[in-house]
């Protein structure tokens, strides 16, 4: 994918493995691929979906994006900057253009700050304003996120799920940033709080011109807020397109298989659907598979796929995908 003037983020070839070591000498005895030479692209203002099965690097690759993981290899291209190996000291004037928004609220906020210190906490570090004007930054970024600013003075605990999101969500747009990680931001809440928070990101993407990376497992979810989106199996993505594109025209039998487990609320349509039916366990990612890392569930899978790693070609306008039969 070639670089473009509204690429907020390159990713090129990066790839993030966890060592293994084994006995008192701590010997090194494999790696878990966790992202596997991944390239995609994020542009300004945009959000883009990231999905697949549990395990499969979808977080991993969203920390190692903004460095929270450090990249074991290929390139991170931040605001047309390589930060791949930035050290920290030359890292830390970029860290406030990406932020992160966390699974669990709960976990991510800390049960001994009131929501005033913890929003200013970020505030005070990078010295983004006086601290006379700290409580009426907290305030503001309160009624940004539809809360009451008398509750800075509460703690996490006094806050329901849907609440303590929000004050997670307040905290991200502290530093003003270009790109916030979404890492799961709805899974952990009611439906009906998680559309709250859906319209919530959009209203603020409208305002503040921020750009997403969505990571989900709901499909339906994903549908509605992204432009483009990505399916990761086991490390790798195996198919990139634009939203519509993707869920009208899948092209990976992975991708197949997820949209066809989807629910769909029409009876009528849902009859008519094919599902398919995936055999077998997602591979370790300490062992991955030789050639398509799919090819053992694949029911298309033939003798070159346990060969051969497919090639990540364009096959139309946009839409990118790793299969040998397409």
């Amino acid at each position: 994918m070639g670089k473009s003037q509204e690429n907020l983020v390159d990713i090129i070839e990066l790839e993030k493995k966890f060592p293994i070591y084994k006995g008192i000498l701590r010997r090194h005895v494999g790696d878990v691929h966790a992202v596997d030479g991944v390239s995609l692209s994020i542009k300004k203002r945009e959000t883009f979906g990231l999905v697949g099965e549990s395990g499969c690097g979808k977080s991993t690759l969203g920390r190692t994006i903004i460095r929270l993981y450090e990249p074991t290899d290929g390139k991170i291209i931040f605001m047309d900057r390589d930060i791949t190996n930035l050290p920290e000291r030359e890292l830390r004037p970029i860290r406030p253009h990406m932020q992160m928004i966390f699974q669990d609220p709960y976990a991510s906020l800390n049960p001994r700050m009131t929501i005033q210190e913890f929003i200013s906490e970020p505030l005070r570090l990078h010295h983004i304003c006086e601290s006379t004007q700290i409580r009426d930054r907290v305030a503001h970024l309160l009624e940004t996120v539809q809360l009451n600013p008398n509750f800075m003075s509460r703690y996490p605990h006094e806050f329901s799920g849907g609440q303590r999101q929000r004050v997670g969500i307040a905290r991200a747009l502290a530093l003003q940033p270009e790109l916030i990680v979404c890492d799961e931001p709805i899974s952990a809440l009611d439906v009906s709080i998680q559309a709250q928070i859906i319209n919530l990101l959009q209203s603020l993407q409208e305002d503040l011109g921020v750009a997403y990376l969505f990571i989900a497992h709901d499909l339906s979810v994903v549908r509605h807020i992204s432009h483009r989106v990505g399916v990761m199996y086991l490390g790798k993505i195996v198919e990139l397109a634009d939203c519509k594109n993707l869920y009208e025209n899948p092209l990976h039998p992975y991708t197949k298989a997820l949209l066809s487990a989807a629910p769909i609320p029409d009876p009528a349509v849902a009859r008519k659907r094919k599902r398919v039916i995936l055999e077998g366990d997602v591979a370790s990612p300490i062992d991955v598979p030789q050639g398509c890392s799919f090819h053992p569930r694949c029911p298309m899978a033939e003798d070159c796929c346990q060969r051969d790693t497919p090639k990540w070609r364009e096959v139309g306008d946009g839409h990118w995908v790793a299969c040998h039969f397409v």
